[in-house]
């Protein structure tokens, strides 16, 4: 699909050191921001954003940077239908003129608005997309604009189970014209295969709780109220955490707690990283904590990010070790930030760029939290294995050591499953932050490599905070939901350019960093 993302002003221009956004939240319709940039896809931004007359735009969220300039993030619908891979982002200058568009659609919108396919054959074609047990939950006529022509489809939410036990709220669009599924996704975001709190990874660490009487509720109330549950290694029953004492777990399994005291701590830095690097004030920017599942089923090898709940989950494991270790919490937790902003659709190259996003920012909180018991690094979920043991879920700096995921691009990568696709970005991110000499210890990709980076090339990184603050700012004010490989890299390009200038050593290790991953 052609590229588009349009920057209207010279980059020089954008020399300017932005720092933090001054301001990020969802914005009122009559904003002066919104009705700007409605004015603006009204006007100079129309054949831009490929609108056509049917098309209209509802505020989804608002980034004003330190110099006034405005990004307003928009969600499409066409003659009252939703436009999946529709959504935008208006870009206006500190004095409200147009500065450019981010989007992905690739035309305007003319199509029959007449299904072929009603919407039980619809749903009958979408459960048996799904497999056994599924229930339909809803049918939607929508506008299907993700990497094609535009055409009309039906949105059909499945609920179910995976084989391994995770739930499924299963996205299936199917065409309103042949029945043929066109694309799908899971709302359930999953990890790979896979007082004082006396943790079972982090060590001693301090939590807050709530008190009542002579009761304490592991509770935070300084982060948003976020909160700590058991499953009780079932399904459906939620059990607060409560005591008498303040203290929670013995850095064993044997106490139900110990799982508890690492999820907890796990809210708490992903908390602290978001507010102390970007200045976001929770995952939904709102200031509102999430909550945290921990035994959930039986043996269960997973944890998951689920937006529907605003909920963290973790199972105890059977392969591996409870699954609370600080990235996978940061990872998880990454999701539903995600789901806020950008919105990467859990599929193709954007699910590969979703999963790369949450690999990312997981390993930054661990850094972040710089937790002797679990040093910082390039690995996301080593604690999981024995000790010694040298295994992790993934391996940034050669995603390819976990046996399926690419360290380069290649045409057909978001055709594999999202959580190897992955390995695009996280291998990018790697080199942009630390670098690499002569391929130690992550080797280059070179013309010909896909799953398996064979160059030996020498970069020079800018740093973990640098790398970071480029990739948040390209994820919450350029990306969108169907953006590929090719659009993230104009994104954090376009992202360095606005914090570090246009002419600077940011900008150029991005460029250099995505060459080296094959993505130019």
């Amino acid at each position: 699909m052609k590229l588009v993302s349009l920057r209207l002003v010279a980059a020089a221009a954008m020399a300017v050191c932005l720092g933090q956004s001054a301001f990020a939240a969802k914005p009122t319709g009559d904003s002066p921001a919104v009705q700007r940039a409605l004015a603006h896809l009204g006007g100079a931004a129309f054949a831009a954003a490929h609108s056509s007359g049917a098309d209209a735009f509802v505020a989804r969220d608002l980034v004003v940077d330190a110099d006034g300039a405005e990004h307003v993030r928009f969600d499409r619908s066409h003659n009252g239908l939703h436009v999946i891979g529709g959504d935008l982002v208006v870009h206006s200058a500190g004095d409200g003129s147009f500065r450019g568009v981010s989007h992905m659609q690739s035309r305007m919108i003319q199509i029959d608005l007449s299904p072929k396919v009603d919407a039980k054959l619809a749903a009958k074609a979408a459960q048996a997309e799904f497999g056994t047990g599924g229930t339909v939950k809803d049918k939607e006529l929508v506008v299907f604009a993700r990497d094609t022509k535009p055409v009309l489809a039906w949105d059909v939410k499945v609920s179910g189970v995976r084989a391994d036990g995770t739930p499924s709220e299963a996205h299936l669009i199917i065409s309103a014209t042949s029945k043929k599924l066109l694309d799908r996704w899971d709302d359930i975001h999953t990890a790979d295969a896979v007082g004082n709190g006396k943790t079972l990874y982090s060590g001693k660490v301090k939590l807050h709780a709530d008190l009542s009487g002579s009761t304490y509720t592991l509770k935070d109330a300084t982060r948003g109220s976020h909160y700590v549950v058991s499953m009780g290694n079932g399904t459906s029953t939620e059990t607060i955490f409560t005591g008498s004492d303040n203290v929670w777990g013995d850095s064993t399994e044997a106490s139900t707690e110990t799982a508890a005291a690492d999820a907890a701590y796990g809210q708490n830095m992903t908390w602290d990283f978001y507010k102390t690097t970007f200045g976001r004030n929770g995952i939904a920017d709102d200031g509102a904590g999430a909550r945290s599942r921990v035994h959930y089923s039986s043996n269960y090898d997973n944890a998951f990010w689920d937006d529907s709940c605003f909920c963290m989950t973790y199972g105890d494991g059977n392969t591996f070790t409870p699954l609370v270790s600080l990235d996978v919490a940061g990872h998880e937790m990454t999701h539903g930030v995600t789901s806020r902003t950008a919105g990467l659709v859990y599929s193709r190259q954007s699910g590969g760029l979703n999963e790369g996003t949450s690999d990312i920012m997981g390993s930054m909180v661990e850094y972040y939290a710089n937790n002797a018991n679990d040093v910082g690094d390039y690995l996301i979920g080593e604690e999981l294995y024995p000790a010694g043991s040298g295994k992790a879920l993934r391996y940034m700096y050669q995603p390819s050591l976990d046996g399926a995921s690419a360290d380069c691009f290649y045409a057909t990568v978001g055709l594999i499953d999202v959580h190897y696709s992955s390995g695009v970005a996280n291998h990018f991110y790697f080199l942009l932050a630390e670098g690499t000499t002569a391929g130690v210890p992550s080797k280059t990709c070179v013309k010909g490599d896909k799953k398996v980076a064979s160059g030996s090339a020498t970069l020079t990184g800018i740093g973990r905070d640098k790398a970071s603050k480029i990739w948040y700012r390209a994820l919450t004010v350029y990306m969108t939901s169907s953006t590929d490989y090719a659009d993230a890299r104009v994104a954090t390009i376009s992202a360095a350019t606005d914090l570090y200038g246009a002419s600077s050593a940011e900008v150029a290790a991005v460029k250099a960093a995505w060459t080296a991953v094959n993505r130019s």
